[in-house]
């Protein structure tokens, strides 16, 4: 089993490419590019999934230009790639037929904000980090935060979640309507602001996960929150990782709104230490967030103290001091980069599963002892508070044995999570990775999408490849 066993090139209409390439640089000059460099850069992918490139990189301005760049490649037949920042990591942005990488950086406008409503209405290109600091006199925050400064279109379009996601939802939560350009070149709108309709399909779910397969994202409306009066965090050792999910599990049960709740094994405790030159105990443990009022913050973390007590665990060290829970989840969220430095010129497969809270804790001992006997390094961290977790196998990709030890595992590791009622993936999305698995966890059910890909996009020109084959 090779590195491309799920993401081969197809076939290429290379006229048609050809051709639409002309249509576009007459149309649009120097907003469309085709050196290799910028193209190389647009089939990148921070996964082992060998890049794939795009025959051009166009740059538009607005909506109406993408419907003209989606209108030349439905006239040619050629494929259509929507590109955010490159940060997913499963080959979204690969381009397995050739075709057009439309970059919606430019479209980077803060179109609406309804601070009454709690909503607002940015353009895709949008990064989470631009609208919090725009919103930072509103009182309001978005409360997403997959880790990377990743585009708002592109977290739709793989319904992306994170850290917060415990208590505020993943971005299937919190999009309450997009629009977008189908593969006919026309712009649709899936819903009004509406907190709540029941009017017909429900058109923004469906294009919200659908990873640019059934049309390019123009705008997207999402739901905010308030920033909170006070916020408080800290991290707890545990003797276990067995030890540290029943924490979890608890601290759910017993309906505590924790924030954010993660949960990181010794390994990745050890190179976060190391990236990040920090001193907390190399065993497993848990950083934890909480959010509210300054008494309730403060009872919150005593609650889950006592809990954590329960379960075997160290003392809970808690601040609200807003520099000191900086330094704690900024080692966080470096979790993939200090990784990567236990093994110096490795390779990543970061790979995610989901399973109910409940069956965390055997799940995730089961992966250990399954890293243990396949002789792999393969840290571990996760959102443990929704049954989340992520490991991070590292590979020499030079060498096959190690290729077909490592994806043995990561497909042992689907097949433990699909067993447990879960799923191949909780956040990462399908793209090209993970396509093998899906028919595993969804059955007949991938018929139908299946169904509403040819019913969308008969053509087959947006982002083929990714999330099933269109042809079985």
């Amino acid at each position: 089993m090779g590195l491309d066993s799920s993401a081969g090139a197809g076939l290429r209409n290379e006229d048609g490419i050809a051709a639409v390439i002309g249509v576009l640089r007459q149309r649009f000059g120097e907003q469309l590019q085709t050196g290799e460099a910028l193209r190389a850069q647009h089939a990148h992918t921070t996964t082992y999934i060998p890049g794939q490139l795009p025959d051009a990189v166009i740059f538009p301005n607005s909506a109406d230009e993408i419907k003209l760049i989606v209108r030349a490649c439905a006239d040619h037949r050629v494929p259509v790639i929507p590109y955010g920042t490159g940060t997913s990591l499963e080959g979204h942005v690969n381009a397995p037929h050739g075709g057009i990488s439309i970059d919606l950086s430019r479209l980077d406008h803060v179109l609406e904000v309804n601070t009454e409503d709690l909503d607002c209405t940015v353009e895709p290109g949008v990064t989470r980090e631009q609208l919090n600091a725009h919103l930072r006199d509103t009182g309001l925050f978005f409360p997403i935060d997959p880790g990377a400064n990743a585009s708002l279109g592109g977290m739709a379009a793989t319904r992306a979640s994170g850290t917060n996601a415990v208590r505020y939802g993943t971005m299937r939560d919190n999009v309450i309507a997009v629009t977008a350009v189908t593969a006919s070149g026309e712009e649709i709108r899936t819903a009004r602001r509406a907190r709540k309709s029941s009017a017909g399909y429900d058109l923004t779910r469906l294009f919200v996960g659908s990873e640019g397969t059934l049309g390019v994202l123009t705008s997207v409306t999402l739901r905010l929150q308030g920033i909170p009066q006070a916020v408080s965090g800290g991290v707890c050792p545990f003797p276990s990782v067995e030890a540290a999910c029943n924490a979890v599990i608890m601290t759910i049960q017993m309906g505590i709104p924790v924030a954010r709740i993660e949960l990181l094994d010794a390994l990745q405790m050890k190179a976060c230490n190391a990236y990040s030159n920090l001193d907390n105990p190399e065993v497993p443990s848990l950083f934890l967030e909480f959010h509210g009022t300054e008494a309730g913050v403060a009872e919150q973390a005593a609650m889950f103290a006592e809990i954590a007590a329960e379960c075997g665990g160290g003392e809970f060290l808690w601040t609200a001091n807003p520099e000191r829970r900086t330094e704690l989840w900024k080692a966080r969220h470096n979790a993939y980069w200090a990784s990567l430095k236990l093994r110096p010129g490795a390779k990543g497969i970061s790979t995610d599963v989901c399973v109910p809270i409940s069956r965390l804790a055997e799940c995730v001992v089961a992966t250990q002892q399954d890293i243990a006997a396949s002789g792999l390094i393969a840290p571990i961290v996760g959102h443990a508070g929704d049954g989340n977790f992520h490991v991070l196998v590292l590979l020499d990709t030079d060498v096959p044995a190690e290729i077909e030890a490592a994806e043995a595992f990561v497909g042992r590791l689907n097949a433990r999570a699909l067993a447990m009622d879960g799923t191949c993936t909780g956040e990462h999305g399908i793209g090209q990775g993970k396509r093998r698995y899906l028919s595993q966890e969804m059955g007949e059910g991938v018929s139908v999408m299946r169904q509403i890909k040819q019913a969308l996009d008969p053509l087959n020109i947006m982002n083929p490849g990714k999330i099933f084959s269109f042809d079985g």
